[in-house]
């Protein structure tokens, strides 16, 4: 029996209307670190620490998006080192189901999710062990959606013998959080086309999955 951690991050928005504004994919991207890496946290806040001394205000962590190129640089080095398992799954919301798009946001949410996760869980797991995921708050109207149940139930779905603790935190209170931010911000960059250079060196040599179920743009 052991433990995982599967820290997960989403990307895009859940419009699924076209409107001007609302992102071509919305998906999820995922970092792995297998038992004890107590190292990589530790290496994780001095690099926060040491960037914050140096006048990088950071008081909500690391975020690829907004981050400058030289943080960008130090962070994907760390990431290099640390070498986590990544994965990433985007749904091209065009191609959306007419059923998806009828039943909403809420809807698209929960398969992404589904979709994301039901391959991967098996792949870094077996029976018996434990699981811990890490996901990042969606920022979103809980009157019309809730996004910790949506994933609860996925995990659920997919436990089959596993013990599966989901924790539903702020991406600023978790490191892994950051890093899958940053390795899914670097493989959107390719799926559209732009450049990102610290792609091949930092994501791709761990990076295990790329799933688009329903295309690409």
């Amino acid at each position: 029996m052991a433990d995982i951690y599967m820290y997960a991050d989403e990307t895009g928005n859940l419009d699924m209307t076209g409107s001007k504004g609302a992102s071509r994919y919305f998906g999820f991207g995922t970092a792995v670190f297998h038992g004890h890496h107590g190292q990589e946290l530790w290496e994780g806040l001095r690099l926060r620490c040491d960037l914050e001394r140096r006048g990088v205000y950071l008081p909500k962590g690391l975020h690829a998006k907004n981050d400058s190129n030289g943080t960008r640089e130090e962070m994907f080095d760390l990431v290099r080192r640390q070498a986590p398992r990544f994965d990433a799954t985007f749904l091209y919301k065009t191609n959306a189901y007419q059923q998806v798009k009828d039943e909403g946001q809420p809807r698209l949410y929960k398969l992404a999710w589904y979709l994301h996760f039901k391959e991967i869980v098996l792949h870094v797991t077996r029976p018996g062990d434990t699981l811990y995921v890490v996901a990042a708050t969606l920022t979103t109207n809980r009157k019309t959606m809730d996004a910790r149940t949506a994933l609860a139930e996925v995990c659920t779905q997919w436990a089959q013998g596993r013990e599966i603790v989901l924790c539903n935190w702020d991406a600023s209170s978790a490191w892994g959080i950051q890093v899958a931010d940053y390795g899914l911000w670097a493989v959107q960059r390719l799926l559209e086309g732009r450049e990102c250079k610290w792609y091949e060196g930092s994501v791709a040599p761990t990076l295990r999955s790329t799933f688009m179920p329903w295309g690409k743009a």
